[in-house]
């Protein structure tokens, strides 16, 4: 029981608070842009003619956009690992708050 009451500890942090917002408010986000991106390419390349129109040469928009998905899985990536730097913070954050209320109930 004892490792179930230090996770009671943590979650009651005013830390731990902050840190599962701001993972929602960026990962919720992040994951509704993805979906739509990463599944307008086919929708549009099966029910429109938008990405028909020639770029350059024969190369159509489709090509650039299903190109761009490489670079917004890269782009969204280095924003989580830069965000989730920051998170640790209030990870240790948590866990001295939690270790602070632990030495206080003994």
């Amino acid at each position: 029981m004892e490792r179930q009451d230090e996770w009671v500890r943590v979650e009651r942090t005013q830390a731990f608070k902050d840190l599962v917002a701001r993972k929602k408010g960026f990962i919720i986000p992040a994951t509704i842009f993805f979906f739509v991106f990463y599944f307008g390419l086919p929708i549009l390349a099966a029910f429109t003619t938008v990405l028909n129109v020639k770029v350059l040469g024969p190369l159509t928009l489709a090509y650039v956009y299903a190109f761009a998905q490489f670079a917004m899985t890269w782009i969204l990536m280095h924003l989580y690992v830069s965000r989730a730097n920051r998170w640790d913070d209030l990870v240790d954050q948590a866990r001295r708050e939690a270790a602070g209320e632990a030495e206080g109930a003994s």
